[in-house]
């Protein structure tokens, strides 16, 4: 773009000469060399500082790859290439049958972890009953055993000892019978959200069994384009996010991302007017607001690893990228997602000088008819 402005300038520096026959001499083309140099290192220095250009540009989109929840072969293929979706639309689906066995063995068990249940209830009753005939027989033991005390004279110190131990022996069945009541009774009053932790847990097993079931059919995630489409039914699909099934691209409001020399951060700002003009319109020129300049960029970026870094990442040059919201709407131009362009952002700080770089922003544009110049 500068060589653009200095090619101006000898143009009309020439053209000057032939129309006006001034004479080339030691005074005149010092004069016209000089006091060009001058001129424009003042117009360029003001001009690429305060109204910043960038020379690279994209039209940047979010894509979403596709990964199955479940692992499965593909029995059918239900979207078409490059075709427009809704979301919840059917994209493809798996084989069923491995997941509809899951769903019945664990219905299966569901129904057996019901039994289990009664038969904790049962075995519950059947302690209870055994408490009473325990406490039963120690009432009958102890009260033989203190008949037998209160009349010493009449038993033998052996008869009365037999009735002790035989008090002390029901007293501990007793004892024994409670505790296998309490043991059973708590076993069938554990619960999980009011119900038996067996059948909770046998419960969610099945409901994870369905929801398995449920993502053999895999749906649009929001409406949006699938592009590329490589599956075919036979396919087999693995739970791997290296290895995507295909990749959707949602439907959004399509944003221009531009780089620009870390220099121009000073006049770079939310709110400020940006130009774009794109290598598949040429010399039409875009309208635009700064919309948000990234706050970090990948060139400074450490993470922890095994190895350590070197010091190379320091002299790597890096670009400040700013997001530049289009009045105009790119979908109606029918151009692709992706598109490369150039912008320039006008700041507030010398806004006439802003005039040159409409100027040869617009020139780019019209060269883009014979060749794509950065």
């Amino acid at each position: 773009m500068d060589l653009l402005i200095i090619l101006t300038y000898v143009g009309v520096c020439v053209a000057a000469f032939k129309i006006f026959k001034i004479p080339l001499n030691k005074w005149t083309v010092p004069t016209a060399a000089l006091g060009g140099i001058a001129l424009l290192s003042t117009l360029l220095l003001l001009m690429n500082y305060n109204h910043a250009y960038a020379k690279y540009g994209r039209d940047v989109f979010v894509s979403i790859p596709i990964v199955p929840e479940v692992s499965g072969q593909v029995i059918a293929v239900e979207v078409e290439d490059n075709s427009r979706v809704l979301q919840g639309e059917v994209l493809f689906r798996l084989d069923p049958v491995p997941f509809e066995l899951d769903v019945v063995r664990a219905k299966a068990q569901l129904t057996s972890g019901g039994q289990d249940v009664l038969e904790k209830e049962e075995r519950w009753n059947a302690t209870r009953a055994r408490v009473k005939r325990a406490r039963a027989e120690s009432d009958r033991a102890r009260q033989e055993y203190e008949r037998f005390a209160s009349d010493p004279g009449a038993f033998s110190e052996m008869d009365v000892e037999n009735r002790r131990q035989a008090a002390l022996k029901a007293e501990a069945e007793l004892e024994t019978a409670e505790a296998q009541e309490k043991r059973a009774r708590l076993d069938l009053e554990a619960e999980v959200e009011g119900e038996d932790p067996e059948v909770a847990r046998l419960r969610a097993d099945l409901r994870l069994a369905e929801y398995r079931l449920e993502q053999t059919v895999v749906r649009a995630p929001a409406d949006g384009t699938v592009t590329q489409l490589a599956l075919r039914a036979g396919t087999a699909v693995r739970t791997l996010p290296l290895r995507p099934a295909m990749v959707f691209i949602p439907a959004a409001r399509r944003q221009f991302a531009a780089s620009f020399w870390q220099n121009s951060l000073g006049r770079l700002e939310p709110g400020y007017e940006a130009e774009v003009i794109l290598d598949a319109v040429p010399g039409h020129v875009f309208k635009g607001t700064v919309t948000a300049v990234l706050p970090a960029m990948s060139e400074g970026e450490v993470q922890s690893q095994g190895a350590l870094l070197s010091a190379d990442i320091l002299s790597r040059p890096g670009r400040a990228v700013a997001l530049i919201d289009l009045e105009e709407d790119l979908d109606d131009y029918n151009l692709p997602l992706g598109i490369e362009g150039q912008a320039a952002v006008y700041s507030e700080h010398y806004h006439h000088v802003g005039v040159m770089r409409r100027v040869l922003l617009r020139m780019v544009g019209w060269l883009k008819y014979v060749y794509p110049i950065k």
